[in-house]
């Protein structure tokens, strides 16, 4: 089988394709001056982004881990969620407190992908 990397950067590829599957890795905002909710949704956009570039999209994330910095805002960020997911096709998911990478990050998620 082969593997197919998509933009790599110094540390990672922002996806890799490998059986069918697309694994896309942990994606932030590029505009940290907005809140969860802000952030999320650019977050989401980012992911449908990748997912188009891989030949899939989200009606077909099997997974999807999520981080945010303050499990208190766990509530903003589903509204973003909710909005954007394919409401017949909703992936296993988990949701966790963490710190990230930089302090104004808010939130990260990272999806699996059937093709």
């Amino acid at each position: 089988m082969s593997i197919k990397r998509h933009p790599s950067g110094k540390l990672f590829s922002a996806a890799v394709e490998h059986g069918g599957l697309v694994y896309v890795a942990g994606q932030v905002a590029d505009d940290l001056t907005q809140g969860v909710r802000g952030q999320t949704e650019q977050v989401l956009k980012k992911i449908d982004a990748i997912l188009a570039a891989s030949g899939t999209s989200k009606s077909k994330i099997l997974s999807a881990n999520v981080w945010v910095t303050d499990i208190r805002n766990r509530d903003e960020m589903n509204a973003a969620w909710t909005a954007w997911a394919d409401p017949a096709n909703l992936p296993a998911r988990a949701t966790v407190e963490a710190k990230l990478a930089d302090p104004r990050m808010l939130v990260e998620i990272m999806v699996t992908c059937a093709k």
